[in-house]
């Protein structure tokens, strides 16, 4: 029998049976081949797996197909090993917020470069614009012209106001979607504006930190009434890039990766070399600081992680 991951709580899953519709809970059989031994998990919410069933409907999951993409992040306490989020994904929605709480640009730059690495299309989501005042809209609309000048598409949205959220649920529709973004920058309170009946655990942000407080432990998959899914994850602190080489890296950065033909050296790394035109373009304002500093620190894990 064929079925679909649709939630993932560490030893059981739940597998939705393709050609029925029928919903199993299920565990695994079987040795799995992971993309890396550092990885902690070897099924994911998306995955297309088959599996069997025996006594009280119990289904034994026997084989994982091959994975379109995936995302992934650092397992927690453990910074050398890696946790895949969500597979298979059509588009990958990274909410920003400019205030409770504050998204840090690093956070959305790793994010970005990870969906360039595993092939993913991203969208990103300036929420909570209602809560914003006429200045702090003009620093979200210079925001999205630095982004759309790279060639990310976003979109403003509220949640409560209803802004855009037609034009959101167009380009969600018959999608596999997933939303990404710090703890308390709205993700469930979307999902429940988007499709109220879902009704999704929400909490408020944290008065004394202004952060939002973690209100899922564990990946599920949603199905919208429009057409599509969407998968819920707990809040990600960090993305990590696995397998990758620091040559790589500029491949990730579509504006750094455009402008290295200028360069005096085809193998330039962009750092200290001479004639370079990244660092040259970084004088200029025509790359920004934030993502260069993005593009370093990666270079510098990826290193790090092909010498242990």
């Amino acid at each position: 029998m064929k079925g679909k991951i649709i939630k993932s709580t560490g030893s059981w899953y739940q597998v939705l049976e393709m050609e029925t519709g029928k919903i199993f809970e299920a565990r695994i059989r079987g040795k799995f081949k992971l993309i890396k031994t550092r990885l902690t998990n070897p099924l994911a919410v998306g995955d297309f797996v088959e599996f069997q069933l025996e006594q009280d409907d119990i289904a034994w999951i026997t084989k994982i197909e091959p994975r379109s993409n995936y995302l992934i992040r650092k397992a927690v306490n453990l910074s050398k090993e890696a946790h895949i989020i969500a597979s298979n994904i059509d588009i990958a929605c990274f909410i920003f917020t400019l205030k409770h709480p504050e998204t840090s640009f690093g956070f959305l730059d790793r994010f970005l470069a990870c969906c360039e690495a595993y092939n993913i299309k991203p969208l990103i989501l300036f929420n909570k614009i209602d809560v914003l005042n006429e200045e702090e809209i003009e620093v979200v609309k210079d925001i999205q012209f630095l982004y759309q000048e790279i060639g990310y598409d976003s979109l403003e949205i509220s949640s409560y106001s209803k802004l855009n959220l037609e034009d959101l649920q167009e380009v969600l529709k018959d999608q596999t979607s997933v939303f990404f973004g710090h703890s308390g920058c709205g993700k469930s309170t979307l999902v429940n504006a988007l499709q109220p009946d879902l009704n999704l655990r929400t909490s408020e942000i944290s008065d004394t930190h202004l952060k939002g407080k973690h209100t899922t432990t564990f990946a599920q998959m949603h199905f919208w009434h429009f057409g599509g899914n969407v998968i819920d994850t707990p809040g990600v602190r960090e993305f990590a890039m696995i397998d990758i080489e620091k040559e790589e890296v500029q491949h990730y950065f579509p504006e750094i990766f455009r402008k290295r033909k200028e360069c005096k050296f085809h193998n330039c790394m962009h750092i200290n070399e001479p004639k370079c035109a990244v660092v040259a373009a970084l004088e200029t304002g025509e790359i920004q600081y934030s993502r260069y500093s993005t593009y370093i620190k990666l270079m510098e894990e990826a290193e790090e992680n092909f010498q242990n």
